[in-house]
Protein backbone atom coordinates (compact mmCIF):
# COMPACT_ATOMS: atom_id res chain seq x y z
CA UNK A 1 0.00 0.00 0.00
CA UNK A 2 1.32 3.49 -0.66
CA UNK A 3 2.03 6.18 1.89
CA UNK A 4 3.06 8.93 -0.07
CA UNK A 5 0.60 10.76 -2.87
CA UNK A 6 1.88 9.82 -6.50
CA UNK A 7 0.36 11.88 -9.96
CA UNK A 8 -1.83 8.99 -10.31
CA UNK A 9 -2.74 8.40 -6.44
CA UNK A 10 -6.49 7.35 -5.89
CA UNK A 11 -7.11 9.17 -2.68
CA UNK A 12 -9.42 9.77 0.30
CA UNK A 13 -8.59 13.25 1.66
CA UNK A 14 -10.03 16.30 3.78
CA UNK A 15 -9.68 19.59 1.87
CA UNK A 16 -10.09 23.02 3.02
CA UNK A 17 -10.25 26.00 0.26
CA UNK A 18 -10.46 29.55 1.71
CA UNK A 19 -9.35 33.07 1.34
CA UNK A 20 -6.09 34.87 2.75
CA UNK A 21 -7.83 36.38 5.71
CA UNK A 22 -9.42 32.98 6.42
CA UNK A 23 -12.81 32.92 5.16
CA UNK A 24 -13.62 29.26 4.18
CA UNK A 25 -14.57 28.33 0.56
CA UNK A 26 -14.91 25.07 0.55
CA UNK A 27 -14.28 22.19 3.22
CA UNK A 28 -14.55 18.99 4.22
CA UNK A 29 -13.23 18.91 7.79
CA UNK A 30 -16.13 19.02 9.21
CA UNK A 31 -18.32 16.70 7.17
CA UNK A 32 -17.20 13.71 5.04
CA UNK A 33 -13.75 13.25 3.39
CA UNK A 34 -13.50 13.71 -0.10
CA UNK A 35 -12.13 11.04 -2.73
CA UNK A 36 -10.62 11.36 -6.18
CA UNK A 37 -8.48 10.56 -8.69
CA UNK A 38 -5.78 12.41 -9.63
CA UNK A 39 -5.54 13.49 -13.12
CA UNK A 40 -9.76 13.17 -13.56
CA UNK A 41 -9.79 16.94 -13.20
CA UNK A 42 -11.50 16.53 -9.56
CA UNK A 43 -9.64 19.31 -8.62
CA UNK A 44 -7.60 22.18 -10.35
CA UNK A 45 -4.16 20.51 -11.63
CA UNK A 46 -2.42 23.36 -9.18
CA UNK A 47 -4.19 22.14 -6.37
CA UNK A 48 -3.29 18.37 -8.04
CA UNK A 49 0.22 19.17 -7.74
CA UNK A 50 0.57 20.39 -4.64
CA UNK A 51 -0.72 16.77 -3.04
CA UNK A 52 1.78 14.83 -4.83
CA UNK A 53 4.83 13.82 -2.57
CA UNK A 54 2.28 14.43 0.55
CA UNK A 55 1.99 11.28 3.10
CA UNK A 56 -0.57 9.60 4.30
CA UNK A 57 -1.62 11.56 7.87
CA UNK A 58 -0.02 14.84 6.97
CA UNK A 59 -1.61 18.05 7.63
CA UNK A 60 -0.75 20.35 5.15
CA UNK A 61 -1.63 23.85 4.38
CA UNK A 62 -0.81 25.49 1.11
CA UNK A 63 -0.41 29.23 0.75
CA UNK A 64 -1.12 29.87 -3.21
CA UNK A 65 -0.61 33.31 -5.69
CA UNK A 66 -3.17 33.45 -7.69
CA UNK A 67 -0.75 32.36 -10.46
CA UNK A 68 -0.30 29.11 -8.65
CA UNK A 69 -4.13 28.46 -7.67
CA UNK A 70 -6.75 29.22 -10.42
CA UNK A 71 -4.82 31.54 -12.50
CA UNK A 72 -4.76 35.92 -13.18
CA UNK A 73 -7.78 37.16 -13.97
CA UNK A 74 -8.24 37.40 -17.63
CA UNK A 75 -10.52 40.39 -18.97
CA UNK A 76 -10.47 39.02 -22.16
CA UNK A 77 -12.61 36.43 -20.52
CA UNK A 78 -15.24 39.05 -19.79
CA UNK A 79 -18.15 39.03 -22.47
CA UNK A 80 -20.91 41.20 -23.16
CA UNK A 81 -24.16 40.03 -24.76
CA UNK A 82 -28.11 40.71 -24.42
CA UNK A 83 -29.72 39.62 -21.65
CA UNK A 84 -31.97 38.07 -24.23
CA UNK A 85 -29.46 35.14 -24.33
CA UNK A 86 -29.87 34.32 -20.81
CA UNK A 87 -32.21 32.03 -18.60
CA UNK A 88 -35.33 34.71 -17.63
CA UNK A 89 -34.75 34.14 -13.78
CA UNK A 90 -30.90 35.89 -14.00
CA UNK A 91 -30.08 38.24 -12.06
CA UNK A 92 -26.43 40.01 -10.86
CA UNK A 93 -23.67 37.43 -9.35
CA UNK A 94 -25.88 34.24 -10.68
CA UNK A 95 -23.99 31.23 -12.57
CA UNK A 96 -24.94 30.26 -15.89
CA UNK A 97 -24.17 27.31 -17.77
CA UNK A 98 -23.03 28.12 -21.85
CA UNK A 99 -22.76 25.30 -24.17
CA UNK A 100 -20.60 26.05 -27.03
CA UNK A 101 -20.58 25.16 -30.87
CA UNK A 102 -18.57 22.18 -30.11
CA UNK A 103 -21.14 21.06 -27.33
CA UNK A 104 -18.31 21.68 -24.65
CA UNK A 105 -19.87 23.74 -21.57
CA UNK A 106 -18.84 26.43 -19.55
CA UNK A 107 -20.11 28.55 -16.93
CA UNK A 108 -20.02 32.23 -16.66
CA UNK A 109 -20.84 34.54 -13.95
CA UNK A 110 -23.61 37.20 -14.78
CA UNK A 111 -21.26 40.26 -13.09
CA UNK A 112 -23.94 42.80 -14.07
CA UNK A 113 -27.25 43.51 -15.73
CA UNK A 114 -27.57 46.75 -17.07
CA UNK A 115 -29.68 48.58 -20.16
CA UNK A 116 -30.46 44.97 -21.73
CA UNK A 117 -26.92 43.83 -21.28
CA UNK A 118 -25.04 41.32 -19.16
CA UNK A 119 -21.60 41.67 -18.59
CA UNK A 120 -20.24 37.79 -17.97
CA UNK A 121 -17.23 36.42 -16.35
CA UNK A 122 -15.90 33.36 -18.11
CA UNK A 123 -12.72 33.38 -15.11
CA UNK A 124 -12.80 31.32 -12.25
CA UNK A 125 -14.62 32.82 -9.78
CA UNK A 126 -11.10 32.42 -8.04
CA UNK A 127 -9.14 33.89 -10.70
CA UNK A 128 -6.78 36.59 -9.41
CA UNK A 129 -7.32 35.44 -5.45
CA UNK A 130 -4.67 34.12 -3.64
CA UNK A 131 -5.76 31.13 -1.40
CA UNK A 132 -4.96 28.59 1.52
CA UNK A 133 -5.50 24.94 0.43
CA UNK A 134 -5.20 23.09 3.55
CA UNK A 135 -5.52 19.27 3.10
CA UNK A 136 -4.68 16.01 5.27
CA UNK A 137 -4.25 12.77 3.21
CA UNK A 138 -6.36 10.05 4.75
CA UNK A 139 -5.47 7.56 2.68
CA UNK A 140 -4.72 5.90 -0.61
CA UNK A 141 -6.79 3.67 -2.26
Amino acid sequence: MHTIVQPNSHLTLNYRISLEDGTSLISTFESTPATLQLGNNDLSANLERCLIGVQVGQRHIFPLEPAAAFGEHNPKLLESMPVSNLPDDVEDMTLVEFTAPDGAKYAGLVREIKDGMAQVDFNHPLAGRAIRFEVEVIGIL
